[in-house]
């Protein structure tokens, strides 16, 4: 059956160059890569060399670009993170839960001045069906294509379809927990840190000047940290984990891109025999005792709410963290450069706060108003090089 979906646009040649344009025409109404270019392809002369510039970035490769993506798809919230943080956040065409992590955002955005996303309009981009990214008629598909074939509605001729008629893949997710990658990508598959994503990243937007800025940021706030870390020997003993009427531990060391807000700290594991998501019972949190607890995803205006349902668990009073009062929430695993600026401050402050100055009180809302004199980065420079003032 023929699929009605399939074209060769203009912008196979002018936004992608001749690599994607040669691989669309391959898969069009049986005509060979060797076969002249339709009439409408004609109309459009190819750029040269000099006009064109690239990205590269496993598993998808090198990509060649023109000019920056304006319409732009992600699913995974580290590379809606990396858009935004490079002041595309108004390209975004959908992510994963929108609505529920655009929440998120806008409660660090409250201390980023002039910093907004539209997040309203997005479509929610989690185990899509394929038509529905021919609708969208993306520039680039800022996600991994690895990722895709492992969803449901997907196969890896699908992944390769939307490649070649509508725009390519650019991404990286199964860093995060450095998981074994389908069969078709498993020799090309490299994991990197989320910052070495968020470079490869910026040159898609060719927005270097803009993520040289912000890594300088996060590089002055590694050292911060490391140099507070080694006026202590003190390492509290931490469980990291998710509460919604039970507990789903994850892992603050070790590999991968979801812990790039937590390792850096070198705490103590209170759970680290427990397998990542695996969900344990509240004896065998007391068993663990840890001296601090970290919420995932407490951050928001539900957290006293949240902070009262564990605390109102009669076995928690046998917690070390419940009786000093230090069970705090964090964001979220998965973001991106900017979740990451903010989480390593917040997790800085409730682990080490004779080193880094204590975490405010915090009821819910937006991220805590923390005095200029004890914040660990600059919030206003931050949101001047997302919105491209570049002056240092």
């Amino acid at each position: 059956m023929v699929n009605k979906y399939k074209r060769l646009t203009r912008r196979d040649y002018v936004k992608y160059g001749a690599a994607a344009a040669t691989a669309a025409l391959a898969g069009c109404g049986g005509q060979s890569a060797s076969d002249p270019p339709t009439t409408e392809a004609n109309t459009t002369a190819t750029p040269t060399d000099d006009e064109r510039y690239a990205a590269t970035l496993s598993p998808a490769g090198r990509v060649e670009f023109t000019e920056p993506p304006e319409n732009v798809f992600t699913v995974l919230l580290h590379h809606a993170d990396m858009a935004v943080a490079l002041g595309q956040g108004e390209s975004l065409n959908g992510m994963y839960n929108p609505e529920g992590f655009g929440q998120l955002y806008d409660l660090l955005f409250e201390r980023l001045p002039g910093v907004s996303v539209d997040w309203s309009g997005l479509v929610d981009t989690w185990n899509p069906d394929k038509e529905e990214l021919y609708e969208l008629d993306s520039d680039i598909h800022l996600e991994d294509p690895a990722l895709m074939a492992t969803m449901k509605a997907w196969e890896p001729d699908d992944v390769a379809e939307i490649r070649t008629e509508v725009a390519p893949w650019f991404g990286n997710s199964l860093s995060r927990n450095h998981s074994e990658p389908p069969a078709r990508w498993a020799d090309q598959y490299r994991y990197h840190t989320l910052w070495e994503i968020f470079e490869r990243v910026a040159a898609v937007f060719q927005a270097r000047a803009r993520y040289e800025a912000l890594a300088e940021i996060h590089g002055d706030l590694i050292s911060t940290i490391t140099a507070g870390l080694e006026e202590t020997e003190a390492r509290p003993s931490t469980a990291r984990f998710l509460w919604r009427g039970g507990i789903w531990v994850y892992p603050l060391n070790g590999p991968g891109t979801v812990r790039a807000h937590t390792r850096v700290f070198d705490a103590e594991d209170a759970l680290a025999d427990v397998p990542s998501g695996t969900q344990i019972d509240m004896e065998a949190l007391v068993e663990a005792d840890p001296d601090v607890v970290l919420v995932d995803g407490g951050l928001g205006p539900d957290w006293t709410t949240t902070k009262q349902e564990l605390y109102d668990e009669p076995t928690a009073q046998g917690l070390s963290a419940v009786a000093n009062d230090r069970v705090f929430p964090i964001g979220v695993r998965y973001g991106g450069p900017l979740m990451n600026l903010f989480q390593l401050e917040m997790i800085a402050k409730q682990l080490y706060p004779e080193q880094f100055g204590a975490w405010p009180t915090y009821e819910g809302g937006p991220y805590p108003d923390v005095p200029e004199a004890e914040r660990l980065f600059d919030r206003q420079r931050v949101a001047d090089i997302i919105n491209g003032d570049l002056q240092p």
